[in-house]
């Protein structure tokens, strides 16, 4: 079987597979709670907003533990606390009108050993955690707040003169440059230094504590956990990351807000780590970095963990401030497989779909299934898949300078990432710099994928650069610039199957390199364009055919 054959065949396969999707989707299975009550009121809590609860939280949820399991009541009121751990049996419940507010007082967190962008790491215990749990939850109509203003830096560019003035007259410390606010000077120090929460054996206790303040936690943090339900609570406000299930199974979230400013420096909303069989449905992402993320774990330490993020549906869901709504990556070093995400809707998200690794990742990204996806304001790309991801914010900051990255042709071994096998349809954006952005390594590129079913109006096209086995079909790309509408630059085996584009576009296809080839054009009427195709540094017209 040749390879444009393969191409169609994984087509027709992805296709069949999204159009009956009930024998195909992970079974999810939800945890069950007895119904004994223990109110943490009963054991000493007060809801005053400055008497610490820590002790009286735990106790209550150590309780309900021993006897078996069952809720454990926060009711309404605002509670002050420090780290609560959550243990097996136990339904946390906060009643409507309650609030989880955890201390400023940095003091109250102890440093652990934990795990940050997919690496061990010392960080300071999260507000909530529970590890090795079977049997988990936290629901109800309350919110937890995890003061998170108090551990964050901020950069100067996202806030206005007022805003900026009033944090540095609030303490804290201003980096040499005048650009970025640190809440302390073990914040500052921390930050000066190359990964500095990594645990090595030269770094002693006398070290972490030098740097504590950096060392932020994530809000919530669930390390080995089975069966577990987060419903209905509002989650805001956190240190970093907001949610992190990790290496966990049987993850079901639904009717949550998540909530962080837009400014918040690693703000995620949810970061499913390493999970099995984990349902996102009908919650709302408002977050200052990726709101809907996948990873697996962090170059060689991921590809040793070996345990891909898999079995994955998320439907339902909206997407506000995000640096992505739905992603992939970069800390995908385990694989990431068998993900569908449907009717998902993002407005004002930085970046619709995105799909980001890098040299060092290694690991395969493969069998993703998206569909029925509304965007709205975007404002970089609508759809993005980059093997060149630089840890930087998808929109320059204003002054900000960034270099394209150098390429070059590299072997391929264990820390060469892959994406292949994504089926993507029914993708409707109002709004966006760019529709379409497809960036491989020249030794691997992004491969089979296929974009069908879309209306897409954005300042720019299609930008196609070191992809193969790529299949475009039934495309309207309503974009402004249209010198070219289509970009296609070393890559192979593309088929563009009716596509539309505005009237009078100066350059319909500009097709560049000498590794360009094998790409089909159909049902696709280029009279409209006044230069149907352009050929570059080594393209000729023997790469295209049209039919």
């Amino acid at each position: 079987m040749n390879k444009a054959i393969s191409i169609l065949v994984f087509a027709f396969s992805v296709l069949n597979a999204t159009a009956q999707p009930s024998g195909k989707l992970p079974v999810i299975i939800e945890p069950k709670f007895k119904k004994d009550t223990f109110s943490i009121k009963k054991f000493g809590a007060i809801p005053d907003g400055y008497t610490l609860n820590t002790k009286s939280i735990n106790a209550a949820i150590d309780a309900c533990n021993k006897k078996g399991g069952g809720v454990v009541l926060v009711p309404s009121g605002l509670w002050l606390t420090g780290p609560i751990v959550i243990k097996s049996n136990v339904n946390l419940h906060l009643a409507t009108g309650a609030t989880l507010l955890f201390t400023r007082d940095f003091d109250q967190y102890p440093l652990v050993q934990g795990n940050w962008e997919g690496i061990p790491q010392m960080r300071n215990q999260s507000p909530v955690s529970a590890t090795g749990a079977t049997n988990i939850a936290i629901t109800g109509k309350g919110i937890i707040d995890g003061n998170g203003d108090a551990w964050r830096m901020v950069k100067k560019d996202k806030l206005n003169e007022t805003q900026w003035s009033k944090l540095v007259a609030s303490g804290g410390v201003v980096s040499d440059d005048k650009r970025t606010w640190y809440p302390s000077a073990k914040t500052f120090k921390g930050a000066k230094m190359q990964n500095p929460g990594a645990i090595s054996p030269e770094k002693d206790a006398a070290f972490y504590e030098s740097i504590k303040d950096f060392l932020r936690p994530n809000l919530l943090v669930l390390a080995n956990c089975r069966y577990i339900l987060l419903e209905g609570v509002t989650f805001q406000n956190s240190p970093a990351w907001c949610l992190h299930p990790l290496m966990s199974e049987h993850l079901t979230v639904r009717n949550i807000s998540v909530k962080n400013p837009w400014y918040a420096q690693n703000g995620d909303g949810i970061d499913a780590e390493s999970c099995k069989n984990v349902l996102i449905e009908n919650s709302v992402f408002d977050v200052g970095d990726d709101a809907l993320c996948m990873k697996s774990g962090r170059d060689a330490e991921g590809r040793k963990r070996a345990m891909p993020i898999e079995n994955v549906i998320i439907r339902g869901c909206t997407v506000y401030a995000a640096h992505g709504g739905f992603v992939i990556g970069s800390e995908m070093s385990g694989g990431a497989r068998n993900i569908y995400v449907s009717n998902c809707t993002f407005l004002g998200t930085d970046i619709g779909l995105r799909f980001k690794t890098t040299r060092g990742r290694g690991g395969v990204v493969e069998n993703i299934f998206i569909k029925d996806i509304y965007m709205k304001d975007i404002p970089a790309e609508a759809i993005l898949f980059d093997m060149y991801y630089m840890a930087k914010d998808p929109v320059a900051l204003v002054g900000e300078k960034r270099e394209l990255p150098k390429v070059e042709l590299k072997p391929v071994d264990e820390t060469t990432p892959q994406f292949r096998n994504f089926y993507i349809s029914n993708v409707y954006c109002n709004g966006a710099e760019k529709g379409i952005f497809l960036r491989g390594l020249p030794e691997m590129h992004v491969k089979n994928i296929v974009l069908e079913d879309m209306v897409l109006k954005a300042k720019k096209g299609f930008d196609i650069q070191e992809a193969s086995g790529i299949i475009f079909k039934n495309i309207r790309m309503i974009s402004d610039e249209t010198n070219p509408v289509i970009d296609v630059v070393q890559s192979d085996k593309l088929s563009f199957d009716n596509i539309t584009y505005k009237d009078g576009s100066e350059l319909l296809f500009r097709i560049s390199g000498e590794k360009s080839k094998d790409i089909n054009i159909r049902n696709t009427d280029a009279s409209k364009a006044k230069e149907k195709i352009a050929y570059e540094l080594g393209a000729t017209e023997k790469s295209v055919t049209v039919k």
